[in-house]
């Protein structure tokens, strides 16, 4: 009987060893079930209020080089004569310049999240006089801003409402002798309603 069992074994072991040596640790590994996991986005659903780059835009700081500052409009180019020449006061042409972009779209559920708000501020620093006088300086000048809202459509378009505005800094708010110019800044105080497209895979980033 002991013999007996002694030969099975024999036999059993001469049928399963060649198989398991034939069964490479690559096929093994091939034929290893693969669990399957729920996409990430389904686990964890984009948020209601303040959704990934709910608030996005950019800074841009300018140097405009001698012989090339920004007018803005608020002193008389060339200046007349009795205004001072280099001793001016009206000096409001800029060295720099310091703006950007934030747009800023918190809903992301129901028709609200397709709007947005936006703002562009520039402020300009300067003290010169072209001709007579250039400077390094950075004398606040103006704080230039636009604000308005948007609302996205499909293939790229945006509507949007803007209202620009001006406002002097410091002594450039205030009278600036006879080289000043009536007004108010670059482009003054205006309203807009307009359309925007996107094209080239611009703004293509933007979460929508």
């Amino acid at each position: 009987m002991k013999f007996e069992t002694q030969r099975a074994i024999i036999a059993l072991s001469a049928v399963l060893v060649p198989r398991l040596q034939a069964q490479s640790p690559e096929t093994a590994a091939f034929v290893r079930p693969v669990p399957v996991t729920a996409p990430a986005e389904a686990s964890h659903p984009s948020r209601a209020w303040f959704p990934h780059n709910w608030i996005r835009g950019y800074i841009d700081a300018a140097y405009a080089p001698s012989h090339n500052e920004p007018d803005l409009g608020r002193c008389v180019f060339p200046q007349p004569p009795g205004s001072g020449g280099a001793q001016s006061l009206c000096t409001a042409y800029a060295r720099y310049i310091i703006s950007g972009y934030v747009e800023m779209q918190p809903l992301n559920r129901t028709f609200a999240r397709h709007l947005f708000i936006y703002l562009e501020p520039k402020f300009s620093f300067g003290d010169n006089i072209p001709q007579f006088k250039y400077t390094q300086s950075m004398t606040p000048i103006a704080f230039d801003r636009a604000v308005g809202v948007g609302f996205k459509l499909p293939r790229s378009f945006e509507l949007r409402a803007t209202q620009h505005q001006v406002q002097f800094l410091g002594r450039y708010s205030g009278y600036l002798g006879p080289a000043a110019l009536p007004g108010n800044g670059p482009y003054g105080l205006y309203s807009t309603v307009g359309a925007r497209w996107y094209f080239g895979g611009y703004n293509a980033a933007e979460s929508h």
